[in-house]
C-alpha cells in the first residue's frame, strides 16, 4: 500500500447482537473489499480470545489468542493492532470493520486504535479511524435501562472481574459513539436514544445510509471530552413520547447525609442519570454521578479549579479552564451541581424537590467551609475517606 494511502477503520459496538451484526454486514456489503475483524470474548473468563477475520464471501481466518493479564484492552493492543497493521500493509482491503464484543466499551478500543503503536510504529501512519458506530434496538432500550442485570449473567462480560451491568454498558456505548445504527422501533425508545445522545447521527438499518455516516470521520478528542464528567455537556431539558430529561443545576453545596439518604429514591427515579456534583464536607473535590439500571457509581474527578492557586490552572486542559471561567460564581467559583435525569414517566417535580431538599439550608451555608467539613462523611463507603 502506498505510504499516503491509509486503511479506513470503523469500530462497531453494540450490546444488541442481532442489530450489531446487521450493522456490520451493511458496512461490509457497501464497501469495496471490506473485511471484518472480530474478537469473540465468550471464553475470556477462561483466558482465551477467539479471533475471526472475514470478508463478504466467507471466513478468511480464525485463531485462538491468550487473554493477557485477564485484560481485554491488552488483547486488543497485542493482537488487534498488529492485525490491523498487517491488513493495511497488505493493501488488499478498502475498509476494516472492527466488531467489538457485546459488552465492550468502545472508548478504550477507539483510543487504542487511534493512538496505539506496534513495535514503535504509530497506527496513524497506516490506518485512519473513520468512524465509531453503536447498533441499538430501540424497543429493548427502555426495559434494559430499567434493570440491574450484570453482563456476566448473560455471558457478555469482557473479563473475569467485569462487574458492570448491562444498563451501564448500554448507556456508555450510546453516549460515546458518533453514529447510532437503529432498527425500527417505537417512539418511546427512539426518544430515549435522542435524549441520551442528542448530537449523535441516527441511521436506520437497511436504508443503505450507514456506510456514508460511518465514514464521516471521528474526533477522538471530542468523544473523550464528551464522556469526561469534568467536561461533558449534559443533555437539554426535554419531554417527548413520554420520555423526559431533567437537568438540575444549583450552586450551593449538597449536605452529605441528606443526599446519601435520598439515594434510594433518586437512583431508581431515572433509567439514566449522570453529571457532576459537590458535597459540603468535600468542597475541593469534583464528583461524578453515573447511574443506569438502578445502580450508582460515584467517582472522584479531581479538584474544582476554585480550590487551586492560579498557577495550577495551567495543569488542566484549556476547555476545562474556559468552562470554569465562563461560568464562574463569585462565592463558589466553578463548583456546581449539574445532574441530568432521563426516564420514561420521569417525575420531574418530585426529583427536583428531593434534590433541592438535599442542599444546605441558609443557616448551614452560613457556617462556611470550616463548618461544612465537620459534617458527617456519609459517602465513606463510595469514596476515599476525607483526609
Amino acid at each position: 500500500m502506498p505510504e499516503h494511502v491509509r486503511l479506513p477503520v470503523v469500530v462497531v459496538a453494540g450490546l444488541h447482537r442481532a442489530e450489531r451484526r446487521r450493522a456490520v454486514q451493511e458496512l461490509l456489503d457497501g464497501s469495496v473489499n471490506g473485511v471484518v475483524l472480530h474478537h469473540d470474548l465468550r471464553d475470556a473468563p477462561r483466558g482465551t480470545v477467539h479471533r475471526e477475520l472475514r470478508d463478504a464471501s466467507d471466513t478468511i481466518m480464525t485463531a485462538d489468542v491468550p487473554l493477557t493479564n485477564d485484560c481485554p484492552c491488552c488483547a486488543l493492543r497485542e493482537d488487534l493492532l498488529p492485525e490491523l497493521l498487517r491488513l493495511a500493509e497488505a493493501g488488499q482491503h478498502g475498509l476494516a470493520i472492527v466488531e467489538l464484543w457485546g459488552g465492550s466499551d468502545p472508548h478504550p478500543a477507539v483510543e487504542l486504535i487511534a493512538g496505539g503503536e506496534v513495535d514503535g510504529r504509530p497506527m496513524g501512519e497506516s490506518i485512519e479511524l473513520a468512524g465509531a458506530v453503536v447498533a441499538v434496538d430501540p424497543d429493548r432500550l427502555l426495559g434494559e435501562l430499567s434493570v440491574s442485570d450484570d453482563l456476566a449473567e448473560h455471558g457478555e462480560h469482557t473479563a473475569p472481574d467485569d462487574s458492570r451491568t448491562r444498563a451501564e454498558a448500554l448507556a456508555h456505548q450510546i453516549e460515546y459513539a458518533a453514529t447510532i445504527a437503529v432498527a425500527r422501533g417505537g417512539e418511546a425508545g427512539l426518544s430515549m436514544l435522542r435524549q441520551l445522545h442528542p448530537t449523535a447521527r441516527r441511521v436506520l438499518l437497511g436504508t443503505g445510509e450507514l456506510l456514508r455516516a460511518a465514514l464521516g470521520g471521528f474526533d477522538v478528542a471530542a468523544a473523550r471530552d464528551r464522556v469526561n464528567p469534568a467536561l461533558a455537556l449534559l443533555p437539554q431539558q426535554a419531554d417527548e413520547a413520554g420520555v423526559a430529561t431533567l437537568v438540575w443545576e444549583r450552586r450551593r453545596p449538597l449536605h452529605p447525609v441528606r443526599l446519601y439518604e435520598a439515594l434510594e429514591l433518586l437512583v431508581p427515579a431515572a433509567q439514566r442519570s449522570r453529571g457532576r456534583f459537590w458535597l459540603a464536607n468535600r468542597p475541593e473535590l469534583m464528583l461524578a454521578w453515573d447511574a443506569a439500571g438502578a445502580n450508582l457509581a460515584v467517582e472522584e474527578c479531581g479538584p474544582w479549579l476554585a480550590s487551586l492557586p492560579d498557577a495550577a490552572w495551567e495543569l488542566y486542559p484549556p476547555a476545562r479552564r474556559a468552562a470554569a471561567a465562563l461560568d464562574w460564581h463569585p462565592v463558589h467559583g466553578d463548583r456546581v451541581q449539574q445532574l441530568a435525569f432521563i426516564a420514561e414517566g420521569l417525575d420531574v417535580d418530585g426529583v427536583t424537590e428531593l434534590l433541592d431538599s438535599c442542599l444546605l439550608t441558609d443557616a448551614e451555608l452560613m457556617a462556611g467551609e470550616a463548618g461544612w467539613k465537620t459534617l458527617p462523611d456519609a459517602f465513606e463507603d463510595l469514596l476515599e475517606p476525607v483526609s
